[in-house]
């Protein structure tokens, strides 16, 4: 086995090997600059490939002689190809080929993670779609508040996963820069062409600063951040999912799949999934830590230090993977319980508002409105009963300026569609932002 120590770029040697290869692998494509030639060239190329393909198989065996990932596949190359394999390191260092080689797993894998993000939002618009009539209680602080429909709860995950998606696609487009040409720290003399490597590396550009190049993790720590932050929305999600399980909620049933049981006690359920997404948001944010720990104040260009910045990487993007895939599982899956929903925007005055909002349409300011509203739910409190309990008489006690039609302001769906605004949690707006949302998921 090699020394881990040493190993370089990548957590899996197989997937270093194919990405020492990737850089490798630009003699074909590369513009004629003399350097190399056509015959050895292809031989590199079909050498790398066969190389790769014993080294996964476990064909050839890793060197712990030879000192890094680098060494072990130039030595079978050399073994594969003869002479020809000796030019494979030509114009290059293992630095600007390590900096490269992160780029590539950097931009692989923000797309796999944009990827899992829209499965997610796909689940939640369906369970929104599903349940645009059923009304539920909002919260602030905890508390019960005003009613909404679940399907606008559901969407606001939405919208912290659709900023999640442009975050990590922001930090995709300045990780798409290929530092591969700027040698250890000083480029190189030799007549190579950086924008064809580049191009047939996918990159949109070439790095301009050799030095910065082969120093930069930038673009690692943003992606981190950006992981970091999708993290901290799935806490929020999986903490909503351990309340709304709970007995003292249960606005929602989860599946099996994705609960455990009690090893003492058999009548319980617990929602193990949902409190690890609460817990792994600790995890990355600890990796986006320990990567801007490690940048800061090194001094240019190179420095060993730069390996401890691909673990947390590796770590925070296969965390979040992980994570949105059985977030997106169980919001599939969860059963919601309507009538239990329904039952608590009748307890806790959540019409108290509505209350308000009738007086100010009749003219009245809002400050004395709510001095009002506040009044009639100290009274309904001390009756025992909720505010659309209170009789006519007793409103119009309050305030002369109640009238019979104050009805229909007290009730929840009514309340909820009166909000309609963008934004909003009417029912037309709701709908609205569903089209939306599938349209542009493409679903």
């Amino acid at each position: 086995m090699v020394d881990a120590s040493k190993a370089g770029s990548i957590p899996s040697r197989r997937d270093s090997t194919r990405r020492s290869i990737s850089t490798a692998g630009c003699y074909r494509t590369t513009s004629p600059r003399g350097i190399i030639t056509p015959a050895d060239a292809a031989a590199i190329e079909a050498g790398l490939r066969s190389v790769e393909r014993r080294l996964a198989s476990g064909e050839l065996a890793w060197d712990d002689a030879l000192e890094d990932v680098h060494m072990n596949v130039e030595a079978r190359l050399i073994d594969e190809i003869g002479e020809a394999g000796r030019r494979l390191h030509t114009g290059r260092s293992r630095n600007d080929q390590v900096a490269t080689d992160l780029r590539l797993y950097a931009r692989a894998q923000a797309g796999e993670i944009i990827a899992a993000i829209d499965r997610l939002r796909g689940a939640l618009v369906a369970q929104a779609k599903a349940n645009v009539d059923t009304l539920m209680p909002g919260y602030t602080h905890l508390q019960r508040a005003q009613p909404i429909r679940l399907a606008h709860h559901l969407l606001a995950y939405d919208a912290m996963l659709s900023r999640d998606r442009a975050r990590v696609s922001d930090a995709t487009a300045r990780a798409n820069v290929s530092p591969l040409g700027s040698g250890a720290l000083a480029a190189t003399t030799l007549p190579i062409d950086r924008a064809s490597t580049a191009a047939a590396l996918g990159f949109d550009s070439v790095t301009r600063n050799s030095l910065d190049a082969v120093g930069d993790r930038d673009f690692a720590i943003e992606l981190v951040a950006a992981c970091a932050l999708a993290q901290v929305h799935l806490s929020r999600l999986g903490e909503e999912l351990v309340l709304w399980t709970s007995q003292e909620v249960g606005f929602a049933r989860m599946a099996e799949a994705y609960s455990s049981g009690s090893s003492l006690m058999p009548h319980k359920m617990n929602p193990d999934l949902a409190e690890l997404l609460r817990a792994k948001a600790g995890r990355s944010i600890g990796a986006w830590v320990t990567l801007v720990t490690v940048v800061k104040a090194l001094p240019l260009a190179y420095n060993k230090d730069l390996q401890e910045t691909q673990e947390p990487l590796y770590d925070a993007v296969e965390t979040l993977l992980a994570c949105l895939e059985v977030a997106r599982g169980m919001i599939a899956t969860l059963v919601f319980d309507a009538k239990r929903m329904r039952a608590a925007i009748d307890a806790g005055h959540l019409m108290a508002t509505e209350l308000a909002d009738y007086l100010v349409t009749k003219a009245v300011p809002f400050r004395d409105a709510h001095d009002v509203a506040g009044h009639l739910v100290r009274i309904a409190s001390e009756r025992g009963v909720e505010l659309p309990a209170l009789p006519l008489d007793e409103l119009r006690a309050a305030h002369p300026a109640f009238d019979a039609d104050v009805a229909d302001w007290l009730d929840p769906a009514r309340a909820i569609d009166r909000r309609d605004v963008i934004g909003g949690p009417a029912r037309s707006q709701v709908l609205a932002e569903i089209a939306r949302i599938e349209a542009e998921l493409g679903i």
